[in-house]
């Protein structure tokens, strides 16, 4: 959530800010700046009309005092007036706050200076690259052909119990996905330093309103019913959740989490997109990394983040580059956001396998959690940050496509083989 003190200072700085960001947010702009001067507004009358009332409570007083009980009476009728109008006002001013914060709720987040300004990811900059792009001296083939050959992937059956884009790993595919788990929390915990959680995958609407998916991508969800729950899209959501409010130490800060869940997304909006195999699925596991910061630190723990998603990606030996993604292409709650995007021979092209962003105190603001600077200071937002360390299945996929040999069979990383049992490839069944 933006800062309304920072909206009322700087309108017009705000307004251009958004305006990268799509065309859109401007009037729903104009619309809270209007509501927020009739809610300034009545907010004085109403401390004007508070002040009115206490002196003259003290003068009916006095008037009873003095014995001048009729003249006290007729002013203690004006009284009980003036207290009606009051409450009339203050629910006059609680509508207004309501339809300000409704406004709040779906505006995104400013986008921070260093940001590539830009419509779309036609603007987005690559920052660096890392490793060779496999040379492959045959035809690659797609995991969707490999993982069908190999016996580790069957999309069809899949479909007939769940539908479409719902994978069904078998075997070594498996075994695959859940070595790949596995590393990636081994990696995070014990080098990084981040404490492990397993989380509801159920979560209420305050907890998707306090990260930023309610009350603007209602139909990117999965509701589950009775009780009004939503399956999670990400990690993301109870892992920032955890301190939703709350007011933490400044020493306990920051605070390292992560959590290895199945992530449900309905796709609203992307027919047709990446339809083949296991892109865009409805359904997957992802690792998700959270940090919780001092707002001097994020920027700082951004660029760490970034580096311990991007270990992973070291570790298989797999070629990638980090992409600095524009003012057009972020997502909604984030002010700066590094993608990873792998190389997949198959489809002969760089996808998103990792997305981490600073939100700096946008969620923080939504889910009312604060910390002390000192001991009688006055609370003030965290800084939140989150990241993919990192996604499947397209780990899997890079996994699966770029270490295939023409023979159809896949090598193993060799990071990958203490949690395979020692698996060094995975071969068509005889």
């Amino acid at each position: 959530m933006l800062d309304v003190e920072r909206i009322r200072k700087d309108p017009d700085g705000v307004r251009a800010a958004l305006a990268t960001r799509g065309e859109a947010a401007v009037p729903e702009l104009d619309r809270l700046l209007e509501l927020d001067a009739s809610w300034r507004r009545g907010r004085f009358e109403v401390d004007e009309m508070r002040a009115r009332h206490k002196a003259a409570s003290k003068e009916v007083g006095a008037l009873f005092q003095q014995g001048r009980k009729e003249e006290a009476g007729t002013r203690k009728e004006e009284l009980r007036a003036l207290s009606e109008a009051i409450a009339a006002k203050e629910e006059e001013l609680g509508a207004l706050e309501g339809r300000r914060e409704a406004i709040l709720l779906t505006l995104p987040n400013l986008p921070d200076s260093s940001v590539p300004v830009g419509p779309d990811a036609s603007a987005n900059r690559v920052e660096r690259v890392w490793g060779e792009r496999p040379s492959l001296p045959f035809e690659p083939r797609d995991h969707l052909e490999l993982g069908e050959r190999l016996g580790i992937l069957d999309m069809p059956r899949g479909a007939r119990i769940s539908g479409a884009r719902f994978p069904m790993f078998l075997g070594a595919g498996a075994l695959l996905e859940r070595a790949l788990v596995q590393l990636m929390l081994d990696l995070h915990v014990r080098e990084h330093g981040y404490t492990e959680v397993s989380p509801p995958l159920l979560v209420n609407a305050d907890a998707l309103v306090g990260t930023g998916q309610l009350p603007k991508f209602s139909e990117e969800l999965f509701r589950a019913e009775p009780g009004g729950y939503h399956l999670i899209p990400t990690a993301e959501v109870p892992l920032v959740n955890l301190h939703r409010e709350e007011i933490l130490d400044a020493e306990r800060l920051p605070l390292r989490y992560v959590a290895a869940t199945p992530c449900f997304r309905s796709e609203a909006g992307a027919a047709g997109k990446d339809t083949r195999g296991i892109i865009r699925v409805h359904q997957f596991q992802k690792v998700e990394l959270v940090q919780i910061t001092r707002p001097e630190e994020s920027m700082a723990a951004l660029e760490e983040m970034t580096r311990h998603a991007e270990k992973v990606l070291q570790r298989l030996g797999l070629h990638y580059r980090v992409v600095a993604l524009s003012t057009g292409d972020m997502g909604f709650a984030a002010s700066k956001t590094y993608d990873l995007e792998v190389w997949l021979p198959g489809q002969g092209a760089f996808r998103e396998v990792s997305s981490v962003s600073n939100c700096d105190a946008f969620q923080a603001r939504r889910a009312r959690i604060r910390y002390r600077p000192e001991r009688d200071a006055a609370a003030r937002p965290v800084h939140t940050l989150n990241g993919s360390g990192v996604a499947l299945p397209r780990t899997w996929v890079a996994v699966v496509e770029g270490f295939q040999r023409e023979d159809g069979s896949v090598r193993i990383p060799e990071a990958l083989r203490p949690y395979m049992g020692g698996l060094e490839e995975i071969r068509p069944p005889r």
